[in-house]
């Protein structure tokens, strides 16, 4: 069943958009932030005296935010130093990374890939968020190098790679030996004891389902990290949260191709979508799936795009070599007003993040492909940014893709594809080279989300 509200009034922001419950702004608070406050301000008081970050004033323009230092709407955190096993040692063996592909390329540059020809632009894989989080972490402002002074540490373990190498061990013991004795090893760190753990984040730039084994489902690779007790504790930041049991999980974009150095390159590209022509009504790219009851949408959309002469379909079947050139698929995103969005290997997809790139409404057939997984970084009211159709009713008459999307006003398109546009800085990775980029990154986005959403509401 298709439905859409009426859209309420809200000022469509550039760089950045901010949504409505995850706005910092010194000068315009958010109700919902005002609401947070009066919950927590004996306890955000007590944390700024006990563990004091620098507090510089914050200069707002129409927009963007600018800051020079670590101001306080980003909490201060500590890098733990791992032993290289968990981390720049897996590198070592990149060529063994994955069980499907040599990773070594996709490991340069900090996670970022192979540089494409425009400036900040790269082939970046999509399952690796958790290096570009360690790399951007390592030079961004609120780094403190005393945890004394830090409010949140980060694990830098690269899960995700290490599992990848381990899909195919049956021995489940060894598969899981690293995740254990990452956490044996932190467990030992005196700072573990300040909060038990409830102020330690990691990243893993793969799905939650691959860290969470349990003995009564099938065994398709995954190890227990997740299910260990003391990481129940932690937060934890995957590009796919468990939508039933990730209490502690929150979901982070997949990263896509574009990783600008400044607020300039991010705003020329967003001013670039903005002019954009968008000949065709609706695009679909991707391959079909067997044997997936969660993926039998894409039969359907395959079927429905060639009927139509509004669709653009890009079929990714057979290894076709446009679905993994970058430029390749965005331009079919960016000459398209809807983007679908079809689950598939699990519910979420990188393209979700690639179409907005491109200034294309998302277009959902599954709550879990992204409203129940990025609750920080998406407004919460969903018609604002994307259109979604039930899975079960794609097909019927009156769930016909076409009609449904002819049936959304220009105007009402406009206004959806500006929210889209201004969400561009919020879910991309900035370059990790850049200490402070002129905007909120994903990276700022997710620190904020773990200091007022996950680490205050769970220690205070």
């Amino acid at each position: 069943m298709f439905f859409r509200k009426s859209s309420p009034t809200q000022p469509l922001n550039s760089l950045p958009c901010t949504t409505k419950s995850q706005s910092f702004s010194k000068t315009k608070e958010t109700h919902q932030w005002v609401k947070f406050t009066l919950f927590i301000t004996l306890c955000l008081f007590l944390l700024y005296f006990m563990y004091p970050t620098t507090i510089t004033t914050t200069t707002t323009t129409t927009d963007t935010t600018t800051t020079t230092t670590c101001d306080g709407s980003t909490p201060s955190f500590y890098i733990y130093n791992l032993p290289p096993r968990f981390n720049l040692d897996l590198l070592k063996n990149c060529e063994n990374l994955n069980i499907y592909t040599n990773m070594c390329p996709h490991v340069k540059n900090n996670g970022l890939g192979q540089p494409l020809s425009k400036t900040s632009w790269y082939t970046t894989h999509q399952l690796l968020a958790e290096m570009i989080f360690h790399a951007r972490l390592e030079n961004h402002v609120c780094r403190t190098w005393d945890p004394n002074q830090a409010i949140l540490f980060y694990i830098p373990f690269y899960g995700g790679l290490h599992a990848s190498s381990m899909f195919r061990e049956a021995n489940h013991t060894l598969r899981d030996s690293l995740a254990v004795d990452l956490i044996d090893h932190v467990l030992s760190l005196p700072w573990w004891n300040r909060h038990n753990g409830k102020d330690h984040f990691i990243s893993l730039g793969r799905t939650a389902w691959d860290f969470m084994r349990s003995s009564s489902g099938s065994d398709f690779g995954a190890n227990i990290l997740l299910n260990l007790p003391p990481v129940k504790n932690m937060s934890v930041l995957t590009i796919e949260r468990q939508p039933w049991e990730g209490e502690n999980q929150n979901g982070i974009p997949y990263p896509s191709y574009f990783h600008p150095k400044t607020k300039e390159e991010m705003l020329t590209w967003q001013n670039k979508m903005r002019q954009n022509d968008r000949p065709f009504l609706f695009s679909f790219i991707g391959g079909k799936r067997k044997g997936l009851g969660k993926a039998k949408i894409r039969d359907e959309l395959f079927k429905q795009c060639n009927e139509s002469s509004l669709c653009k379909l890009v079929d990714c079947g057979g290894g076709n070599s446009k679905c993994h050139q970058p430029m390749e698929v965005l331009s079919v995103m960016m000459e398209s007003r809807f983007c679908l969005q079809a689950p598939g290997d699990s519910f979420t997809r990188r393209s979700t993040f690639d179409s907005i790139l491109a200034g294309c409404i998302p277009v959902f057939f599954s709550p879990h492909t992204a409203y129940s997984q990025y609750h920080w970084y998406l407004p919460k009211y969903k018609n604002m940014y994307s259109v979604y159709i039930e899975e079960g009713g794609v097909g019927e008459k009156s769930n016909m893709i076409e009609e449904v999307l002819m049936g959304i006003k220009g105007v009402e398109v406009e206004k959806m594809r500006e929210v889209v546009i201004g969400l561009i800085p919020r879910v991309s990775y900035a370059h990790p080279n850049g200490s402070d980029v002129g905007f909120n990154d994903a990276v700022d986005v997710a620190l904020q989300g773990l200091f007022f959403f996950g680490y205050t509401s769970r220690t205070c």
